[in-house]
C-alpha cells in the first residue's frame, strides 16, 4: 500500500496562513458574518491582523457560508472551498446515497475495496466515500483543489481507510498503477468559460472517455448533468436520477461488468445494464422502470398529480401514472390525472377546483371574487412567466390557491386547485 504522506501534497501557500493559529482564530471569529458589512469588517480586522490574512479568511468565511446548502453546518464550518469547488461539489445526502450504492453493488470479498475518484474537486465524494469504508484515491488536476481535498477528506474522515490525493491530468492518469482500483468514480467539469456545458462530449474529461474508463476497471459512476438525452446511456450502463427535497440534482450512469457482488444489499443495488431509476432523497426511495407505454390522455379529473422532477427526468411517468390508475392530461405534458386520490411519494396531488380556457382576464376575475391573495403558479407548455402572472393579477385577500398554465388535449388551459 502506497504511504499517502508520499502522494497526499502539503498545504498549499495560500491555504497555511489559514492553518494557522491566528488563521483559525479569524475563521471562527467570521463564522456568522454578514458580507454586506464586510468592507467595514475588513477595516477593522487589519488593524490586528495582516492584510492577506484577513481577505483570505472573509474569502473562506464566504465560500463555507454558501456551502452549508449542500454540506450543512457541521461539515461546511469545518472544511475549505475555492469559489468553483463550492458550485461544483455534490451536496453530502447525494455523495452518501451514492457511496451507499457502490458498498452495497459488492466490490470484493475482503477487506476495504479501493475506489479511485477522478477530477475530485474539494472531496465531497470523496469524503463519503471514506466514511463508507472504502480506500480512496482521489484525483485532480489543479494543485490547490488537490490540498484542500486532502485536508477536507483527513478532518471529515479521519477513521476511515486511508486516503491518498494525486495531483494528474485524470485522461493520463495511470489506473493500473498499484495499488488498481476497484471501481472508478468521475465527475466530469460540466462548465467551462461561457457556462453550462450540454454536450457531454464537450465535458472535461469527454462522456466516452469516462465511460471506457470504467468499463477497462469493470466497475464505476460517472457524474452527469440531468438533462443528458436518453440515447447518449450506453446500453451496458444504468441511469440513475437523483432528486433532493424535490429539487433533480445529477444523474449518474452505472456499470458493474460482473453483476452484483456478495456485499451486503448487494441484490436491492445490483447495477441493471440499461435500467432507468428514479431516486428521491431524503427518503431514499428508487422508482425503477418496467418498459411501460405512454399512458392515455384523458380528461381531466378531480386530482392533479405533478411527478417528481427525477421521475420525469427518468422517463417513468408511465410507472407512477399506472400506480395511480390515471392517464396525462396531454401527450406532451407530464401531468398526470385521476379521479380518486392515492398517496405516493413519487407525485405531489393537488385537487383540482376549475379547469378554464387560458384567459388571464378571467383569471384574475375569478381570484379576486375568492380573495385570493396567495398564489401558487405553476407551469408546463406555456410561455408565461410566474412572477409576470403575479404581477398582473394584482392579489388581494386571505385564501390561497395554485394555477396550473398548461395544456389540456393541445389547448392553452388554465387548471385551478389546491394541495391535497
Amino acid at each position: 500500500m502506497t504511504d499517502r504522506t508520499d502522494r497526499t501534497p502539503s498545504p498549499a501557500p495560500s491555504l497555511a496562513p489559514l492553518l494557522s493559529e491566528e488563521g483559525q482564530a479569524l475563521l471562527a471569529a467570521l463564522r456568522d458574518h454578514d458580507p454586506a458589512q464586510e468592507l467595514a469588517l475588513a477595516t477593522r480586522l487589519r488593524r490586528d491582523h495582516p492584510a492577506e490574512l484577513v481577505s483570505a479568511a472573509l474569502a473562506q468565511a464566504r465560500l463555507r457560508q454558501r456551502a452549508v446548502a449542500k454540506f450543512g453546518e457541521r461539515d461546511a464550518y469545518r472544511m475549505y472551498f475555492t469559489p468553483h469547488g463550492v458550485e461544483q461539489a455534490t451536496r453530502t445526502s447525494v455523495a452518501a446515497h451514492r457511496a451507499g450504492r457502490f458498498r452495497d453493488i459488492g466490490l470484493r470479498d475482503g477487506g476495504p475495496a479501493r475506489i479511485t475518484d477522478l477530477c475530485c474537486g474539494v472531496g465531497g465524494d470523496a469524503i463519503e466515500l471514506a466514511r463508507a469504508g472504502f480506500a480512496v484515491t482521489a484525483v485532480d488536476r489543479d494543485p490547490v483543489t488537490c490540498e484542500i481535498a486532502a485536508l477536507n477528506v483527513r478532518t471529515l474522515a479521519p477513521d476511515a481507510p486511508p486516503a491518498t490525493v494525486v495531483r494528474a491530468d485524470v485522461t493520463t492518469y495511470d489506473l493500473a498503477a498499484a495499488p488498481a482500483p476497484d471501481a472508478l468514480f468521475i465527475d466530469p467539469a460540466r462548465r467551462g468559460g461561457r457556462g453550462r456545458i450540454f454536450d457531454p462530449e464537450a465535458y472535461s474529461p469527454p462522456l466516452s472517455w469516462a465511460v471506457e474508463a470504467v468499463r477497462t476497471v469493470g466497475a464505476g459512476g460517472i457524474k452527469i448533468a440531468p438533462g443528458i438525452p436518453h440515447e447518449l446511456v450506453p446500453d451496458d450502463f444504468e441511469a440513475e436520477w437523483i432528486s433532493d427535497g424535490g429539487d433533480v440534482k445529477e444523474a449518474v450512469l452505472w456499470h458493474h461488468a460482473t453483476g452484483p457482488g456478495p456485499g451486503p444489499g448487494s441484490g436491492t443495488g445490483a447495477i441493471t445494464p440499461g435500467a432507468r431509476r428514479a431516486t428521491l432523497l431524503p427518503a431514499g426511495l428508487t422508482l425503477t422502470g418496467r418498459g411501460l407505454p405512454d399512458p392515455p390522455v384523458r380528461e381531466v379529473g378531480r386530482y392533479l398529480y405533478e411527478p417528481d422532477g427525477a421521475v420525469i427526468r427518468a422517463h417513468l411517468v408511465a410507472e407512477v401514472a399506472d400506480e395511480l390508475d390515471g392517464g396525462l392530461i396531454d401527450e406532451t405534458i407530464a401531468y398526470i390525472t385521476a379521479d380518486g386520490r392515492r398517496p405516493t411519494p413519487y407525485a405531489t396531488a393537488y385537487e383540482i377546483t376549475d379547469e378554464l380556457p387560458f384567459n388571464l382576464k378571467r383569471l384574475k376575475a375569478l381570484l379576486r371574487e375568492r380573495g385570493v391573495g396567495i398564489l401558487t403558479v405553476k407551469k408546463r407548455g406555456s410561455p408565461v412567466e410566474p412572477e409576470e402572472l403575479r404581477r398582473r393579477m394584482k392579489l388581494q385577500g386571505r385564501e390561497s390557491a395554485t394555477v396550473f398554465l398548461t395544456r389540456v388535449a393541445g389547448a392553452p388551459t388554465m387548471l385551478l386547485g389546491r394541495p391535497a
